[in-house]
Parts: structure tokens; sequence; C-alpha cells
């Protein structure tokens, strides 16, 4: 359709953004719905695949808000993040709730496809202050998801400061992740009281919502760190290809998937009788981890000694001694004597075969630049969330001593929150249960 079209159909005095949001929001819950109908199958040879126009128009559509569960989750992971720490700046319990109030009012209107305020970035006259900073003005929803999470130090601050009333109520889940042998974690991008992610289709949607939220929380929260990301490192549902690594290997086949309810109530969601399980029942836990790829030693091996690392071939995905990517994974295959699948390889530790466990994984790709010495300063900024993290990223990484990809990657920064359940109405917002 042409965008004179558009505009004949779209009512008068609506502006372009918020034409699509409102379309999107409208057409979004259908597919959701289709969705939990049940599993989603991969397109085979006689059930053809999504054509691009449809793929297409459904990547600037509007995500539900509201749910049982918070959105960025098992969404379909979208190409691009911008994910934010922040630290809380008062000890104002009245200020925090007001702010958490105001942010859940602007993700409803964004990630609908609108501006953040009711007035908007240009309706509210030249001499007002506008209530939305309008880079995404003309833009669709694109797909984005705001989900927010609340560290360890919101509760108790490192000096043991209970600055909110808030200390009894943190879950014993949420706590510092401990050392891993090899990590090289820096404090100013690790930690932080909240986090925002921002995922979408457009990195300047993603921008324009974290860029909105931290000028309604000026005077409460400052950002500790954030970090921008592209190219989804995993797919969170059986309908999406698996994307490829900056080690170019197709990454996260065996990820715990939306379509799967039983394995993300055992793995993923807090339910009652957890710690913590009053206000967190149908949340989650989130780990971030910045993981640098040393990407020189790694372009110099050969592709045997890439593939034995990983555990899989570089050009379909498949298990080593297998053809395809969704073929089993055997660790009983041998080869000319030696295991398929070689024992100190990234698959064979990190499998829940023997990790005895899973994560939900929705990680993304950055490069920021290079380093003093021209080095690509890139690599993996790694999300899973889990039930807890004790047995779910601590044990899997608890896993990985051994893990002979550690000769190219290190562990940079460091965080966990606990995410809250999905918002269920008008009246309800981030933190509700937990402040209430």
């Amino acid at each position: 359709m042409s965008d004179s079209a558009r505009r004949e159909l779209r009512p008068a005095g609506l502006s372009r953004r918020r034409f699509f949001g409102l379309a999107g929001a409208g057409t979004a819950g259908v597919i959701a719905a289709g969705a939990a109908g049940g599993v989603i199958g991969r397109a085979t040879a006689e059930e053809p695949a999504t054509s691009a126009a449809t793929a297409a128009a459904a990547a600037t559509e509007a995500v539900p808000f509201t749910g049982a569960h918070q959105a960025g989750i098992v969404t379909p992971a979208q190409d691009r993040l911008h994910f934010v720490a922040f630290d809380v700046i008062t000890d104002d319990r009245a200020e925090l709730v007001a702010m958490l109030q105001a942010w859940t009012a602007a993700a409803r209107r964004m990630t609908a496809g609108q501006d953040a305020g009711e007035v908007g970035a240009v309706d509210g006259g030249q001499y007002a202050v506008p209530d939305d900073t309008g880079e995404a003005l003309d833009l669709p929803a694109s797909g984005l998801t705001l989900t927010v999470g609340f560290g360890p130090t919101l509760f108790t601050t490192d000096d043991g400061v209970d600055r909110f009333g808030l200390a009894a109520r943190r879950p014993a889940p949420l706590t510092e992740l401990p050392a891993f042998r090899g990590d090289a974690i820096d404090p100013a991008i690790s930690g932080g009281d909240l986090c925002v992610q921002a995922c979408a289709n457009d990195p300047q949607v993603a921008v324009h919502a974290i860029r909105n939220l931290v000028r309604l929380g000026a005077g409460v929260v400052s950002v500790r760190w954030s970090q921008l990301g592209f190219g989804r490192t995993s797919s969170t549902s059986s309908g999406q290809a698996t994307p490829r690594n900056l080690f170019g290997f197709k990454d996260g086949t065996d990820n715990l998937k939306a379509e799967s309810p039983k394995a993300l109530d055992q793995f993923v969601w807090v339910t009652d009788g957890d710690p913590g399980a009053d206000w967190l029942a149908g949340g989650s836990y989130v780990v971030t981890r910045k993981i640098r790829m040393r990407i020189e030693p790694w372009d110099t091996s050969t592709l045997a000694e890439q593939e034995q690392t990983i555990g899989r071939t570089k050009k379909a995905g498949a298990p080593l001694g297998q053809r395809d990517e969704f073929d089993p994974v055997d660790f009983t295959k041998q080869v000319d004597g030696d295991f398929a699948i070689p024992q100190t390889s990234h698959v064979f530790l990190a499998h829940p075969t023997n990790s005895g466990t899973a994560i939900l994984r929705r990680g993304y790709s950055f490069v920021d630049g290079s380093d003093g010495l021209g080095r690509l300063a890139a690599g993996l900024f790694f999300i899973a969330y889990q039930r807890d993290p004790a047995t779910g990223f601590v044990q899997v990484q608890q896993n990985l001593r051994t893990d002979a990809m550690n000769e190219y990657i290190q562990h940079t920064s460091s965080a966990v929150f606990a995410c809250p359940p999905g918002i269920t109405g008008d009246d309800d917002w981030w933190g509700r249960a937990l402040f209430s």
C-alpha cells in the first residue's frame, strides 16, 4: 500500500506512528492467541515459510503489553536491544513508586506505537516542553517490548541499608552471582538497582523507549551502565530460524522455546511455593553477562578446531556426528574411536543432558568499536531467564569450567535481577505487588 493510501485510511489528526501502533495492537493479540494454541512447527517443503512481505509486516506490529508474564521474555526475540541498568538516587519510597507508575504508563503507550506522553512530541504548543523526545515519530511499534527487573541492592544496599523497607521481601535466590574462573568483571558495568530491557525490530524504537524512561526518571534514578545489541543470538520461538553469533556458528538450537509451556514452568517462571512468590509468582530472574569474544585468535583457528570447540558443524549447525541442525545430540556416538562431540566442547558441557538444567537465552551480539590495540571490542551480551539463578545460570556456568571455548571468551560484566510478573490491568504498574 502506498503512503498516500495509508494517509487516506487513517483518521485526520492521527499521526502515522499512532496509526501503526493502534493497528498493530489490534492484530498482535490474534497472533499471540494463535501461537498459544499449540506448537508452531518449523517450515517444511510441504508447508512454506512465511513470505518476506508477511514477515516484514509482522516486524512492525505491536506486542501486547499486558499479560500473566512480562513481554520480552518468551516473546519471539527481536533483532535489536538496548539494555540499561539504573542506580536509584533517591531514598524517598513515594518518589520511586511514582516513577514506576509513570514508567508503566509510558511503556504501555510506547509499546503500542504511541508517544511516551499523552501530549506527545509536537502537539503541546511552541512554548511547552514536549513529553516525548520525538525521534520515533513516523515509526511503527516495531515489536517493541520493555521488561523491568529489580536488583539485589534495591532491597538492601551493599552497606546493609534498607532504604525502601523492602529487605524482608527480597527473595532468597536474588543474590549477586559468585565469581567464576576466568572472570574479569568490571564493577562499573555490572549490577544495578533496576534494569530495563528494550527489544525491538528497529534500533531507533528501542533507543527512543529507553531515552524517554531515563527522562521520566530524572532525579529518581541515574543510568549505571547500558548496552546496545544487534542480531539476536538465540531463538525463543520454534517459528524462528536459528541465528549465528559472531563466531559464525548457529547459536541456541536447543534453547527453551515459547511453545513449550511445561518446560517454561519448570525452568523459567517463578511459581507458588518458590521463595518470594508472594509478589514474584509469574515472574522470572534474568542474568546478564557481557562476554568479550577474542575475535582475532578465533579467526586464525582452523575450521576443524572451531567445530571441535563448539561441538557442531559450522555450515549446518548439526551436532558433530550428525547431518542436520535438529538431529538429536548423541554424546555416545564415536568417530574413528573418539567421541564425535568432544567432552570439552561447549555443546557437551552446556547441554541440559550434562548440565542438569536449562535456561531461556535471548542474548545479542555487540561491537563497541575497537580497543587500544586495534582489536575488535566485540562479543555476546548474554541474557538468560530462569526460575532460580543458582539452579540455572550458575549451575551451567560451573559446568563450563573445562569448556574449550574459554580460550576465546572472557566475561567482563555481570548482573542479576528479579523480573516481576506481567501487567494485568489498567491500574496495574511495574512492582505494585512488591511495594504493596
